[in-house]
């Protein structure tokens, strides 16, 4: 099933995306996970249908986090955006929806025409004896031709010269660290919502682009108490250089989100939000902080914007 949507289509079967004809990296799994979205359009696909399509129940993973970032690179894949999204709606704790107007089409088959059975097959034609042979006057328009493998190897020789030049003033793109977030109020209940948190932030980074910015939210040293992790640690098994980690703590509305952005190489902070909510209203309290920290990382990180603020309320 071949779907088309935008400048893009996608065939479900081959796992293959394309923009304008144009060949679109996309992972496997992310792919499935598209190709779900796709045949349900308008509808909600629940997570827990999401985590049966790419997993199955025999497989033991961190869903969540593995959930976050499979969406997050169907977006970035599609240019998309969470919070002003184009093409794939997110639903706070309940799933992900397909927004775009979508169209079914038949993948293209190539059958091309065959030649005759009785057609005449070509002949090659050797030169005459003794042509070129040594001795004889090559033609001027042979000698001229010579030159050409010469001019080719010139130009080759300037085009990688040139892309050299560029690669090395053309900055490499930041990479940024996400820790699960710290549960610190004393009660495994808030244990999910410091996951999730974690999950949420990390699926709204990747969906700011893959040129921009590169995420890494899954590794040892991410996924361990604050108290056994340093940002030398961080740096060191992640090669990041920003850190993004968070804390879960009681408040006296309830309980607050507190986000963290730093700068590895000197542990500046650049940046910290709070979100607090009251126990029974913290429906909305991951995705509000995952934007603010989204935002943050595009000014500080992305755009190095010296007039980013340094706190978010």
């Amino acid at each position: 099933m071949v779907y088309r949507f935008g400048l893009f289509e996608f065939d479900a079967t081959a796992g293959e995306l394309r923009r304008q004809g144009r060949l679109i990296r996309i992972e496997p799994q992310p792919a499935r996970a598209l190709a779900l979205l796709l045949s349900r359009p308008a509808e909600v696909v629940t997570r827990d249908e999401l985590r049966a399509h790419l997993w199955g129940a025999d497989t033991h993973v961190d869903f969540d986090r593995g959930l976050a970032y499979c969406i997050g690179q169907v977006r970035a894949a599609l240019g998309d955006s969470a919070e002003n999204p184009r093409f794939v709606e997110t639903l706070p704790r309940r799933g992900y929806r397909f927004v775009a107007p979508l169209h079914l089409a038949t993948p293209a088959t190539s059958n091309p025409t065959a030649a005759p059975a009785d057609a005449p097959t070509p002949t090659a034609v050797s030169p005459p004896a003794g042509r070129h042979a040594a001795g004889a006057q090559v033609p001027a328009s042979v000698r001229a031709h010579a030159w050409w493998p010469s001019v080719a190897l010139a130009l080759l020789a300037v085009s990688v010269l040139v892309w050299t030049v560029w690669a090395r003033m053309v900055p490499a793109r930041p990479i940024l660290a996400v820790a699960v977030f710290d549960n610190e109020t004393g009660s495994p209940a808030y244990d999910r919502l410091a996951s999730t948190a974690a999950d949420i932030v990390v699926e709204r980074l990747t969906a700011l682009g893959p040129r921009g910015l590169g995420v890494v939210g899954n590794t040892p040293t991410l996924r361990a108490p604050r108290a056994d992790r340093s940002p030398e640690a961080v740096q060191q098994e992640t090669g990041a250089d920003y850190f993004v980690f968070g804390q879960v703590q009681n408040d006296d509305v309830g309980v607050r989100l507190v986000v963290h952005l730093i700068r590895l190489d000197d542990d500046t902070h650049l940046w910290v939000t709070r979100v607090a909510r009251a126990p029974t209203d913290l429906g909305d309290i991951e995705d509000i902080a995952a934007d603010r920290v989204a935002e943050a990382v595009r000014r500080h990180v992305i755009e190095r914007d010296p007039n980013a603020p340094r706190f978010t309320r």
